[in-house]
């Protein structure tokens, strides 16, 4: 007795419909006449060295300047570390309010949604411009940046995905007579820890490297150490800062992927 397979489906026609779409649209987001990204090739082609010559002098960096950087690299590691800690604790009652299952009541849950929505909305460098005008330069308006930036980003992805979920154990809860509060605390919050701690580990990767950025306005950290050897064009320095804030995010990952793997 032979075996018959079922002839193979002719997906060809789909995939290539697929990409014609996506080269069209590719091509028609390049075209300025139609309100697309106007891409000077000839600039690019013309200036090209200038681009060359700055990565030729980012590639020798002068690593005695290293000791120079690690005060502020220490000082971005603190805002980093404070600002994940601070969101990871004022997250946590934002999500359960701002996701479906753990809060029913519409009006609540739009407001607290809102309210997170503004908060993302609103770019870092103008959170970090605004707070340093209020508070002068140095760590404090970085640190303040990155909270609410950690904060809008742990409540938006913890409570979709609070959303998506299926939480029949809430409706047992509901059934027998239990409050809301009581649900989130015993059943909801312990079933979404290893959610929250995922999110909060990610923020704090991102502090460093957002951190960075941060100081160009002043926001204190190693950013505003960066921002001065840019001004100076110190690129060997940048070069060895660069390096630095590489091997810390690195360090970090590797940290947060160990506690990961001891959280599932």
């Amino acid at each position: 007795m032979t075996l018959t397979l079922p002839p193979k489906p002719r997906t060809w026609p789909k995939t290539l419909l697929i990409v014609a779409a996506l080269v069209a649209f590719t091509v028609l987001t390049c075209l300025p006449a139609i309100g697309g990204v106007d891409l000077d090739f000839a600039a690019i082609a013309k200036n090209w060295r200038h681009g060359a010559s700055k990565l030729a002098q980012l590639a020798q960096p002068d690593f005695t300047f290293l000791p120079r950087t690690w005060i502020p690299m220490l000082e971005t590691i603190q805002m980093a570390i404070i600002g994940a800690a601070f969101a990871a604790a004022v997250s946590v009652p934002l999500t359960l309010w701002a996701a479906r299952p753990t809060n029913p009541n519409s009006v609540t849950r739009g407001i607290v949604r809102a309210v997170i929505n503004v908060i993302r909305s609103v770019p870092d460098l103008v959170y970090a411009t605004i707070l340093v005008a209020l508070t002068g330069v140095g760590a404090l308006p970085g640190l303040i940046t990155l909270f609410l930036f950690d904060l809008g980003v742990v409540v938006k992805l913890v409570s979709e995905a609070i959303d998506s979920d299926k939480h029949a154990y809430l409706e047992a809860g509901h059934a027998a007579g239990a409050t809301q509060f009581q649900l989130n605390r015993a059943l909801a919050l312990p079933q979404s820890l290893p959610l929250f701690a995922n999110q909060w580990l990610y923020a704090l990767e991102l502090n460093v490297r957002i951190s960075a950025i941060l100081g160009i306005v002043g926001a204190g950290g190693i950013g505003r150490l960066l921002n001065e050897r840019f001004g100076f064009y110190a690129y060997d320095d940048v070069s060895v800062i660069i390096l630095e804030i590489l091997v810390v995010v690195i360090l970090i990952e590797v940290v947060s992927n160990l506690l990961r793997k001891r959280l599932a």
